[in-house]
């Protein structure tokens, strides 16, 4: 797989490498243009044609925290931090090195945690306790991520080196891709 700003979805190919078969997928990411709803439903589609075939939790995380950052334009970090019961710790992302743990209520991603709302921050030196994993970033939105059973999985962090960078339309959009997530790589599937 050719890893750059553009790479591309086609059907999955297999190859025999060894005793063993891999798919082999390339996926394009093409940076959305247009109004911002029309980027995320186009982000949506993409991430459910990403998600729909695997089941595995840990390897979504990575595609979908891959997917959105080469996807959506001006951000230096997306991912995922899960909750293990006492606190928040961090999970498959793309970015610079992020901060391990993170305490219910303690800075964006705690406090979304711990209110289970969305937190749009247009400016993080103005939000009180910011915890700052990258000095790069200037503002950030935090989706809490709620299993079906009401229990906390965890939360979707995106940040931005641009000051004023997410609004209500980017939080909309965020807990969409995150429903389109938890329904597809966090809940139990039927099987076939």
């Amino acid at each position: 797989m050719l890893w750059s700003n553009d790479f591309l979805l086609s059907t999955a190919m297999t190859q025999p490498v060894m005793a063993h078969t891999i798919a082999i997928m390339s996926f394009t990411v093409h940076q959305s243009t247009g109004s911002k709803a029309a980027q995320y439903d186009e982000l949506i589609a993409q991430a459910r044609s990403l998600l729909s075939d695997e089941t595995d939790r840990i390897a979504n995380a990575a595609n979908f925290s891959a997917l959105v950052y080469h996807t959506l334009p001006d951000l230096n970090w997306s991912g995922f931090y899960f909750f293990d019961g006492v606190e928040l710790v961090v999970g498959p992302f793309q970015g610079k090195p992020a901060c391990v743990r993170i305490a219910l209520g303690k800075g964006v991603c705690g406090t979304a945690a711990q209110t289970r709302l969305t937190q749009v921050v247009q400016d993080v030196h103005a939000f009180p306790g910011h915890i700052a994993c990258d000095s790069a970033s200037q503002s950030e939105v935090v989706v809490p991520l709620v299993a079906k059973d009401g229990s906390l999985a965890g939360v979707w962090d995106v940040d931005s080196p641009s000051v004023g960078r997410f609004d209500a339309d980017d939080a909309k959009g965020m807990e969409a891709l995150c429903q389109v997530f938890m329904e597809l790589a966090w809940e139990p599937r039927a099987s076939a």
